[in-house]
């Protein structure tokens, strides 16, 4: 396949600005009036509107929306040993990865007499949506059902869109029951969003919803967010994306399996090689040739490497600064001395450090999230981790002798405010000699 190779240095700051901008989700006013509407019918009819939104969108009938025991029986039974290892391997590594994320109880004494403390609740209720659309994720039910067990959130739901059949895909249903998850629910797109939300006869209403999605998913989650009687989400999705920093040492092939690893996600997925040589990057290029050839998504992966990016940097200090300002979801560094770029590299939802990391890993097992940010959120958002399934609160506690030794800041901050009663909730204290006993 041929694509253009663009070297930094030869751009305007406008040109590259265009270069490093993400393609436009299309149809996009469409995709969220269609969202909306579906979650107002879903609000309105309940389960009723889900089985008909199933059978008009999925092509599915189903007579129970929730999987039953003997579904994930029966699951379970069609999945070799090799496949339960696999999935028992990958929810054991990020199991130790998240446990080291548990929030510990902060007390500091401010002041003499000041105790401010922090403790953490999991949140009460969570939604997880796993897709199954051009391909079943069960690794998403492991990167979202692990970290939500740590959290101990005492309810934990999962909607997955049926198969043809109307059964969930067993893979996911096996990863979700080994990560502690029964409640499963045979429900996709936006419709499962707002079931999630607002609740239905069979469906209970969370908290908050979590997990990757199309353009639909998203939209929805978008929506529910905005509405006070709806759901908080975890972070702001779009199409998956990669981005290789490789110097002219690094294995042309090994970053073409980097690239196409991603591409094969959806022909709107962006993959994006930083250089150091055009020659190398053509090399690249090549190598992507070939291995297409043999790939089973052949066609998705052309369609997004169409729409990706070679770019070539003058050397590494210049790489790390486009890196930066495109914001990755996936960051794979395949140079030498790659842990020397790493404090600078502020902006990826997650880094992939030399040529033994394929993104791959962290997509599955290696025990990080794959729950990231996309669409350039990297420079605010992180990835999904424990402390998303947990809220915290501060507590103060002051001694009279405390209230006695910041009384006259906070009456003198109330007054530059113009907050008299902030003020005189102090004074009050403080002109009372018996509230010190």
């Amino acid at each position: 396949m041929s694509s253009a190779v663009y070297p930094w240095q030869s751009l305007s700051s406008e040109q590259r600005l265009a270069l490093l901008a993400r393609p436009a989700v299309k149809d996009d006013n469409r995709i969220r009036e269609g969202a909306r509407q579906i979650i107002d019918r879903v609000r309105r009819d309940g389960d009723a509107a889900l089985r008909a939104l199933t059978a008009e969108l999925d092509h599915v009938t189903l007579d129970e929306l929730k999987v039953s025991s003997e579904e994930f029986t029966a699951a379970e039974s069609s999945l070799d040993s090799s496949a339960i290892a696999a999935i028992e391997l990958a929810i054991g590594n990020v199991r130790r990865f998240h446990e080291a994320q548990l929030p510990q109880p902060i007390t500091v004494e401010t002041m003499p007499g000041i105790r401010c403390e922090r403790v953490s609740h999991p949140l009460d209720s969570v939604g997880l949506y796993v897709p199954a659309g051009t391909a079943p994720l069960p690794s998403a039910a492991v990167m979202l059902a692990v970290p939500a067990a740590i959290a101990g959130c005492p309810e934990r739901i999962l909607c997955t869109p049926p198969r043809p059949d109307g059964s969930a895909d067993s893979a996911v249903l096996v990863a979700a029951q080994l990560a502690g998850v029964t409640n499963v629910f045979k429900l996709g797109g936006a419709q499962a969003v707002a079931a999630m939300a607002y609740g239905t006869d069979s469906v209970p209403a969370v908290a908050k919803i979590f997990g990757p999605g199309n353009a639909w998913v998203t939209a929805a989650k978008t929506l529910v967010a905005m509405d006070p009687e709806g759901a908080a989400i975890d972070l702001p999705a779009g199409p998956s994306e990669v981005l290789v920093i490789a110097d002219d040492d690094a294995d042309a092939g090994y970053v073409a399996a980097d690239l196409l690893s991603q591409a094969e996600h959806g022909s709107d997925s962006q993959v994006v090689l930083v250089a150091m040589s055009e020659a190398f990057a053509t090399e690249v290029l090549a190598a992507i040739d070939v291995q297409l050839e043999v790939l089973s998504r052949r066609d998705i992966a052309t369609a997004a490497i169409a729409n990706s990016r070679f770019i070539v940097a003058a050397n590494r200090d210049e790489a790390v600064a486009i890196s930066n300002a495109y914001a990755p979801e996936h960051l794979i560094l395949q140079v030498n001395d790659p842990r020397d770029l790493l404090p600078r590299l502020r902006n990826a939802g997650s880094v992939f450090v030399g040529p033994w990391s394929p993104e791959s890993v962290g997509d599955y097992c290696s025990g990080t999230n794959h729950v990231l940010p996309t669409y350039g959120a990297a420079r605010s958002y992180s990835g999904l981790g424990v402390d998303q399934f947990m809220r915290h609160t501060t507590i103060q506690e002051l001694s009279h002798s405390g209230l006695e030794s910041i009384g006259q800041a906070v009456t003198t901050l109330a007054g530059l405010e113009g907050l008299d009663a902030h003020a005189n909730a102090v004074t009050l204290r403080l002109a009372d000699e018996e509230s010190a006993s």
